[in-house]
């Protein structure tokens, strides 16, 4: 071949190489384009199919407060948005109490932590809004509390920076305080001492006789009672029975509202008895008093039967506590005994899937007038 061809030849495949190469890559960006465009439009049907399965979820009101509330719904809201959390407000202590002694406004703390449970992504949130100065005047407070405080200062008035919070981070659900009005829990022991407030309360518990909010007309708002007439389940816990549970019910109209529901009760037990709050007091001893305040028995109550290491026992022990079992049966309301334990560095939780499940399974099986069967 002369060399004329050849540099002509050359050439020519040169220019075929790099035009198919071009066009290889022309072609693979935009096949990557459609790609990534069909991807997005997958998840979007994905996110829209799931937000209309959570949307058709039941109806869940949630009352408690401390860790247990939030525990709770970590798990009811992979089942439902249609999710009330009511959370008492008469935390004293941490970042709660000052800011509550110091600004006037009502302890954020458990109201933060249910916000962040029922977020879309709750670990990321959690690392955010849970976030802890460790020096300066800041020492001790929570950014999440903080957030809660200037966004009262902005509206005016803690219910709505809670609703505007609810909105913000677009929980599956809502949560609401159970009253905007200053309240302490006052109890009488058995020796006619009087307790003022949950600190006090939290420490003597196991010796109380009589409880009852100051005011004692406290007035809810009316949103949760909407929520109870609409509600297809009702749950109490798991959480502090004198501190966390019981200021709930402590509210006239909350307890009159659950009580001619007609709607299932369920009481999550905790899984030990608290030193202090409840140190010397039985399983049967806790649903009595939420009997005695809810004026009837619940229909459900969640026992653990899970087992607990002997180490963990007795590390437990030595602070004073001890599990919470159910010792016999009654015909006053059906106990459902299940595996609802999760060990957390050596800490007792209870299993937030595992309760959610059990909750979704009984609303789906059973109601108060028929016996609950395990499918």
């Amino acid at each position: 071949m002369s060399g004329a061809w050849s540099d002509f030849f050359l050439g020519a495949l040169a220019g075929i190489f790099g035009s198919t190469v071009l066009l290889g890559l022309y072609v693979q960006r935009g096949s990557r384009k459609k790609t990534s465009s069909l991807l997005r439009r997958r998840e979007e049907k994905i996110r829209h199919a799931q937000h209309l399965r959570l949307s058709m979820g039941p109806h869940i009101v949630a009352l408690g407060g401390g860790t247990g509330l939030s525990t709770l719904l970590r798990g009811l809201k992979r089942y439902t948005r249609n999710i009330t959390a009511v959370v008492t407000v008469s935390d004293e202590g941490g970042s709660s109490g000052r800011l509550r002694q110091e600004w006037g406004m009502l302890p954020p703390g458990d109201i933060r932590n249910c916000i962040v449970a029922l977020a879309e992504d709750d670990n990321y949130l959690n690392n955010i809004l849970n976030f802890r100065f460790d020096r300066g005047e800041l020492s001790g407070h929570n950014l999440g509390n903080l957030i809660l405080l200037a966004a009262t200062e902005i509206a005016g008035d803690f219910r709505t920076a809670v609703e505007e919070m609810n909105n913000l981070l677009a929980i599956r659900g809502r949560v609401l305080p159970v009253t905007t009005e200053a309240i302490q829990i006052t109890a009488k022991l058995q020796d006619e001492r009087i307790l003022r407030g949950e600190l006090e309360i939290s420490k003597e518990g196991s010796f109380i006789r009589d409880i009852w909010l100051e005011p004692s007309d406290v007035t809810p708002l009316p949103e949760i009672l909407e929520a109870i007439e609409k509600a297809d389940i009702l749950v109490l816990g798991p959480g502090s029975l004198f501190t966390s549970v019981l200021p709930n019910l402590l509210v006239p109209d909350i307890a009159k509202a659950l009580r001619e529901s007609g709607k299932p009760i369920i009481y999550v037990a905790n899984l030990m008895t608290q030193p202090g709050e409840t140190e010397f007091l039985s399983f049967e001893d806790h649903i009595f008093w939420i009997k005695k305040l809810l004026q009837k028995w619940p229909d459900y109550v969640f026992a653990n039967n899970g087992t607990i290491p002997k180490n963990i026992i007795e590390k437990y022990k030595r602070d004073g506590a001890v599990p919470l079992t159910d010792s016999k049966e009654s015909s006053d309301y059906t106990c459902i005994a299940e595996d609802f334990l999760t060990i957390e560095r050596d800490l007792l939780r209870h299993n937030s899937n595992r309760l959610a499940e059990e909750i979704i399974r009984l609303y789906k099986y059973a109601t108060p007038s028929q016996e609950y069967e395990k499918l």
